[in-house]
């Protein structure tokens, strides 16, 4: 298997903690998903966050939170936040020794899965469809440069889609 960690990457709706789940279970590790770990350690939900102390507050929360989930020793199955991939130096923490997995789909099917179940995805509050859209042209550039493992998850099943990770890290 691999040295470090396995790290999901992608944006909202794409499947990283649905997936993530099941990968580590499939591999024998621990989970995490590092925007449910903001919200144990802030008391808060990254909607209230969002809105109490703005997005540049949220992401160096989300920064420190990636910062000390990958410097856990134990090898971990990581499904880092959508935006996590904004900031340089959370960017710089995505190197070897772990594995970075962009787990890509097309707006559309992000759209269908998320679109109108917006809960705490603060971002797209505005026009669903079309923030969708923004932010996959604007994150698939970063998210294509970061991956060392790239698996489109358009038709496939959960299952289908780890195996395809579980292969790829053999």
């Amino acid at each position: 298997m691999t040295v470090g960690h396995v790290v999901l990457i992608g944006l909202m709706g794409s499947g990283k903690t649905t997936v993530g789940r099941k990968l580590a279970s499939a591999i024998g590790r621990r989970f995490v998903d590092t925007d449910e770990e903001v919200e144990r350690r802030t008391g808060r939900t990254v909607r209230e966050i969002f809105e109490s102390d703005g997005e540049p507050t949220f992401r160096l929360i989300e920064h420190q939170t990636l910062a000390d989930t990958l410097a856990t020793p134990e090898p971990l199955v990581v499904a880092a936040a959508g935006g996590a991939v904004l900031r340089d130096d959370s960017r710089a923490l995505l190197v070897e020794p772990h594995r970075i997995v962009w787990l890509r789909a097309e707006p559309d099917l992000l759209i269908e899965r998320v679109g109108r179940r917006r809960g705490h995805r603060p971002l797209i509050d505005d026009d669903p469809d079309l923030r969708l859209r923004q932010l996959w042209t604007e994150r698939d550039p970063i998210y294509r440069s970061l991956a060392g493992t790239t698996v489109d998850v358009t038709g496939k099943s959960v299952e289908g889609v780890c195996s395809e990770i579980v292969e790829a890290l053999a």
